[in-house]
């Protein structure tokens, strides 16, 4: 669960001060600690966190997670390659690029980075008031646009939409977070917003509750002219049924995944995927939200698997 702060950090200093006072020393403890880059409220990251954070405290005493809001997938792996996170969530996209030392990352240089697990297939939403006159992709020329937080597989991948339909230098783009992103639709402070996550997501369901809005689909031939370029995506749907839509909408979907650094202690990287993949534990996370259903243990992933995945594989 996501940590408390304040008084909790209070109890924790004089309880210190008291063992310093009377000459003591803290416990010697063999307590792991495991912190999670996820993202922002209101999208998926967030309570699949929280989520993680849970299970891997019920199933062993000696571990102490706590689930990051971060800025998502940018912010995350760099984390994770800086050994601030243990493990951090990642569009597939932005760990691609991050194991490459591109786009994002070419000052960076290659991150060492490694899947840990398949989370799930996410979808690219665009969502404009019902009123409004966009109609394709398109019309967003003179518009403004939120593109999501800057770190984020959603602004990497709004950025590239916008750029492969010839508009980007015409768009305003916005970096708001996905509640601020909310806020700036429902009172007209944007005039569209571009999200990444597995539909069905709170935050639309949020909007949808006070205003009236509209996806947009993605023309399939913009689609193609980017997956041609960038492998890592493919075609897919928001589908029908979702939000209450009448029928699928067109969508830009890419994986979602969790890294942890190459470095990381192989028996350390094969307890987290026997904690997380134990039955009782997806049954949880499912409970708390349906994505859970999608993880998945993979030998073929890219950035490459970390080594205890053949060795849990194997096992299991």
């Amino acid at each position: 669960m996501f940590k408390k702060t304040g008084l909790l950090s209070l109890g924790v200093l004089l309880v210190a001060s008291v063992i310093f006072a009377l000459g003591g020393c803290a416990p010697e403890t063999d307590e792991e600690f495991v912190t999670i880059g996820a993202g922002s409220p209101g999208g998926v990251y967030y309570p699949i966190g929280a989520g993680i954070d849970y299970v891997l405290e019920r199933r062993d005493e000696d571990v102490s997670a706590s689930s990051e809001t971060t800025g998502a997938s940018v912010e995350n792996v760099r984390y994770v390659a800086d050994g601030t996170h243990t493990m951090g969530m990642a569009m597939a996209n932005i760990a691609y690029d991050a194991y490459h030392g591109e786009g994002e990352f070419e000052d960076d240089g290659e991150l060492p980075v490694r899947t840990l697990f398949s989370m799930y297939e996410a979808q690219q939403h665009l969502i404009v008031p019902e009123d409004s006159d966009v109609e394709t992709v398109y019309d967003l020329e003179g518009k403004s646009v939120s593109v999501d937080v800057p770190g984020s597989g959603a602004e990497v991948t709004s950025e590239i939409i916008l750029e492969y339909a010839g508009i980007l230098d015409d768009v305003s783009t916005e970096n708001y977070s996905q509640p601020e992103a909310r806020d700036a639709i429902m009172d007209g402070d944007v005039d569209a917003v571009f999200y990444n996550f597995a539909s069905e997501a709170g935050v639309i369901e949020e909007i949808k509750a006070t205003k009236d809005i509209r996806f947009i689909p993605l023309e399939e031939e913009l689609m193609d002219e980017i997956i041609e370029d960038y492998g890592y995506f493919v075609k897919g749907v928001i589908p029908e049924g979702h939000y209450g839509l009448e029928e699928d909408v067109s969508s830009l979907n890419v994986g979602n995944l969790m890294l942890v650094n190459e470095d990381l202690d192989e028996d350390m990287a094969y307890k987290l995927l026997e904690d997380i993949f134990h039955e009782d534990s997806i049954e949880e996370l499912e409970g708390i939200h349906p994505m859970a259903e999608n993880f998945e243990v993979v030998d073929d992933s890219m950035p490459p698997p970390h080594p205890a995945v053949e060795s849990f594989l194997e096992d299991k």
